[in-house]
């Protein structure tokens, strides 16, 4: 829901770090796979119970994630990179969850396993929706431009970092936290559901 308005703000400044380090001979896989480190280092330090610093390795990341794009629309960009970007993208997203799970799993592995569910079920619907979008053809730039067709929903990147920042200040409150994001992330993937069989539905 808030990712076009954050790709207004973040885009600009992105495209040019980009083009710079892209003149510069910086790959934008090499960026991927270095975000991707990133991100899984932040889950570590969350297993480790080091918050401060799961923070800071959490921005890296998802500075990396902007940066892979914006390197390859100011030089070469390639399917796999896209490929490559979605598969990190979703490494990243499930650690964090395990990582509360590692963490204290008597305590956080319900809420933690039905989070990671609804991460499975929604990134689903978002990917089916994907490849039905390119077999129709269907264009859009409101998140920028991808390799991959974003549908709109309740719960997009921009809340899924918003909510990991809560909870790496917030630990003791996980459960409830998880509980409440995880049911957010169902009725995103229902309403992608719902919207896919209104737009495919007649074929």
């Amino acid at each position: 829901m808030l990712d076009a308005a954050a790709r207004r703000l973040i885009d600009p400044p992105l495209e040019a770090l980009g083009r710079r380090l892209a003149t510069h001979g910086v790959g934008a896989d090499a960026v991927t796979l270095i975000g991707l480190l990133m991100g899984l280092l932040s889950a570590a330090f969350i297993v480790a119970g080091l918050y401060s610093l799961a923070l800071v390795f959490l921005f890296a990341s998802r500075l990396a994630d902007g940066l892979d794009g914006a390197i390859a629309r100011a030089g070469r960009s390639t399917d796999f990179g896209g490929y490559l970007d979605i598969t990190a993208d979703f490494l990243f997203y499930g650690s964090v969850p395990l990582a509360f799970i590692f963490a204290d799993p008597a305590t956080n592995g319900a809420a933690g396993g039905f989070l990671l569910a609804s991460f499975y079920v929604n990134g689903a619907t978002f990917l089916g929706f994907s490849v039905l979008a390119e077999r129709h053809k269907m264009k859009t730039e409101v998140h920028g431009k991808k390799s991959l067709y974003f549908s709109d929903g309740i719960l997009e990147g921009t809340e899924t970092i918003l909510f990991f920042v809560l909870i790496c200040l917030w630990p003791t409150n996980f459960q409830v936290f998880a509980w409440l994001f995880g049911s957010l992330c169902f009725l995103t993937a229902l309403m992608r559901v719902l919207g896919a069989r209104k737009i495919f539905g007649k074929d």
